[in-house]
């Protein structure tokens, strides 16, 4: 199964992949985690795609399509599939994606778009944190960690993103409505879009979800 999650940042999308993942022995393919690993490393490709997170402006496509198609031919996704998620962000990289699908003679069976108000984003991402260690999220109202500023699971420090501060959100969330909300229109007349609502309780959003993939 090939599945694409589409949502603004802080829409969800990372939660539930972990539950269609667990369900459906999916690979989570987050272009943000392969940057962020990439800056980890300090290689060239991770140094550049921070200059324009940090920005909140999205990393140009030739960039984001090379990494993302070289994670997918690996042999985890080939196996049992995977879930995109933060990929692709503009019609000129869905389009680069389809076609190269179409050469291995595969495709995409089902994109959702989880829909979250802007309020409701700015709320959620001006108290996110992370974690250094481990990459846990948490955030200072809905799931605090027991320790202000410390990671429940590894003991890891906790921090915020350069793109989660709330000038940087906006700024996220614009360039998301110009670019990569018109992906919702070609995945709709492409047959294979779905949406639903990303303010719902996360368990409940879960299961629905399940239920419905469960039918392709």
């Amino acid at each position: 199964m090939h599945l694409i999650l589409l949502g603004a940042p802080g829409a969800g999308k990372g939660t539930q992949a972990g539950v269609l993942c667990s369900e459906f022995g999916l690979v989570h393919v987050a272009s943000g985690d392969l940057f962020r690993e990439a800056q980890r490393k300090g290689t060239e490709l991770g140094l550049l795609a921070k200059s324009y997170m940090e920005k909140g402006q999205l990393v140009p496509d030739e960039v984001t399509i090379k990494l993302i198609l070289e994670r997918i031919a690996e042999p985890d996704c080939k196996t049992g599939g995977y879930i995109l998620d933060g990929f692709p962000r503009t019609l000129e990289q869905a389009k680069a994606l389809d076609d190269a699908l179409a050469k291995r003679g595969e495709h995409i069976d089902q994109v959702v778009n989880v829909k979250v108000s802007e309020e409701e984003i700015i709320r959620r991402l001006g108290g996110r944190w992370i974690c250094r260690e481990c990459q846990t999220p948490y955030h200072a109202v809905a799931s605090p960690p027991k320790v202000a500023g410390k990671c429940d699971k590894c003991g890891g420090e906790l921090y915020q993103r350069a793109d989660d501060t709330p000038e940087t959100v906006k700024k996220r969330l614009d360039v998301y409505t110009v670019q990569t909300a018109p992906l919702i229109d070609y995945y709709r007349v492409g047959g294979v879009f779905m949406e639903v609502d990303g303010e719902q309780d996360i368990k409940e959003l879960g299961a629905s979800l399940v239920a419905s993939l469960r039918k392709l």
